[in-house]
């Protein structure tokens, strides 16, 4: 879960939210919040943010894209306080396309590593994360040995020529990823990398983290990328055709 802020206001409404809160207001203020987040856990976190502080939360539900959408539309005019995304990408969009305004922190810089938030400017930082999701290897273990993919570096090597499947390259989880791996062996080895995995695909990209460990599941892939999350899902699947 991503947080970025708009209104000087943050200040106060995120130490809050992170239960430092304490003070008492003259009116009941709202908080005009743009979600693209949908759980029930989110739910639990509002309900118990407006007990603490007697803030009640007006919510905008949408995807990341509709709402970075939204902000660009209404521009200096949105009533959006905070802002909640999915992504590090997303992310890194909105702050590139100007959308974020940076705030000063203390009780955030303390509470988050400088690795889960933007890079601070002297106007103060655009986002900060407040949770992670894992981006794992799938992998068959009658055709794959498992040392041969314990790395994301691994998934480039000729060893796992025509055995990788992915979802497109160009959606935001991955983006992420190979963001991440920049920042890890830099340019030049990043590049090298994204050619071998390239050269290791067993079809064209296609479809969503499911379709992947589908088509492990069916003999079509030997190795596969996904978030977590959809590994639980199918587990918990009542569904025939998921039981495989």
């Amino acid at each position: 879960m991503k947080l970025t802020f708009k209104h000087p206001l943050h200040i106060g409404l995120v130490a809050a939210l992170l239960g430092a809160a304490g003070t008492t207001w003259a009116q009941e203020p709202t908080l005009n919040l743009y979600s693209a987040r949908h759980y029930q856990t989110d739910e639990a976190l509002y309900s118990n943010f407006t007990k603490a502080t007697g803030i009640k939360i007006q919510r905008v539900d949408a995807d990341d894209a509709g709402i970075l959408a939204r902000l660009k539309a209404e521009g200096n005019a949105s009533p959006a306080d905070v802002i909640l995304l999915v992504d590090a990408s997303r992310l890194g969009k909105g702050e590139s396309d100007g959308l974020f305004r940076p705030i000063k922190s203390a009780a955030l810089e303390a509470a988050i590593p400088p690795s889960l938030r933007a890079k601070p400017t002297g106007e103060g930082t655009a986002w900060f994360g407040l949770s992670s999701r894992a981006r794992v290897v799938v992998y068959d273990k009658q055709r794959v040995k498992r040392e041969d993919v314990d790395t994301y570096e691994e998934l480039g090597e000729p060893k796992n020529k025509g055995l990788v499947c992915t979802r497109s390259g160009s959606h935001p989880y991955n983006l992420s990823l190979f963001g991440s791996m920049f920042e890890h062996l830099g340019e030049a080895k990043t590049e090298a990398w994204l050619k071998g995995l390239v050269s290791n695909m067993a079809r064209d990209p296609k479809g969503g983290d499911i379709d992947q460990i589908k088509a492990v599941a069916s003999g079509e892939c030997g190795i596969a990328l996904s978030n977590t999350y959809y590994i639980a899902r199918l587990m918990r699947s009542s569904a025939p055709e998921d039981k495989p």
